[in-house]
């Protein structure tokens, strides 16, 4: 699905954007961290400092509406530079087991600052890319 000129291109970008909706189809994007294995994007769900209690909004989203969309762009003054790549897909949320870890262990590979933190008992949510589309300079 992915073209290695989009694979590259993602692997260059440090954050990316979920949008996901639930039950009332309002919109909700957020800026995430990210990792590619094969024909899936994980997502980092880490602690939240300032959050007091309750379900992400992503994850009560995903458990209503499981389509999401993701997308990482590339911003440049030279707008010949410019570039984006977007994923579609239905998510599903990872709570434990072998899969779950394993992204847990990519995630922390590709974030210095995750490899610090506790994330075991923390769900990751995996997207399982079903269209990619890229624009500009990518």
């Amino acid at each position: 699905m992915l073209t290695d000129r989009q694979r590259h291109f993602l692997a260059a970008r440090r954050v990316g954007h979920l949008a996901t909706t639930g039950r009332n189809a309002e919109p909700h994007v957020v800026p995430v961290c990210f990792a590619i294995d094969g024909q899936t994007l994980y997502i980092a769900i880490d602690h939240k400092p300032k959050r007091t209690g309750g379900r992400l909004q992503r994850i009560a989203n995903i458990l209503a509406n499981p389509q999401v969309c993701f997308i990482a762009d590339r911003y440049d003054e030279d707008w010949a530079r410019l570039g984006w790549v977007m994923l579609r897909g239905p998510a599903e949320i990872l709570a434990d087991g072998y899969e779950h870890d394993a992204a847990q262990v990519l995630l922390k590979k590709r974030y210095p600052q995750l490899a610090g933190m506790n994330l075991t008992g923390l769900p990751v949510i995996a997207m399982r890319i079903a269209r990619a589309s890229d624009w500009g300079e990518v």
